[in-house]
């Protein structure tokens, strides 16, 4: 047998809602979540043209400039936070 020395970290996900302005499309949509799932930590990301809102979870919460960084990468512009 053997003896486990500790439990296992549970992280608790991080939900951040941004507004992002420019997105008309499923396209947009796309290119903004695709982008952002790339920061270290992002493990879901849903973006809505409708409304302007990307709702990002992660297992921390992410630097509003990186944020920003890759909003601007998928070609759109962040408002800031909902």
């Amino acid at each position: 047998m053997t003896a486990q020395t500790g439990t296992p970290e549970t992280v608790t996900p991080v939900t951040a809602v941004y507004t992002v302005s420019g997105m008309s499309c499923g396209h947009c949509e796309g290119s903004v979540s695709a982008e952002i799932s790339e920061l270290p930590g992002v493990s879901s990301v849903q973006a809505v043209a409708s409304t302007g809102e990307v709702t990002v979870v992660s297992s921390a919460p992410l630097e509003e400039a990186a944020v920003r960084a890759a909003v601007d990468e998928a070609g759109f512009e962040l408002v800031g936070l909902a």
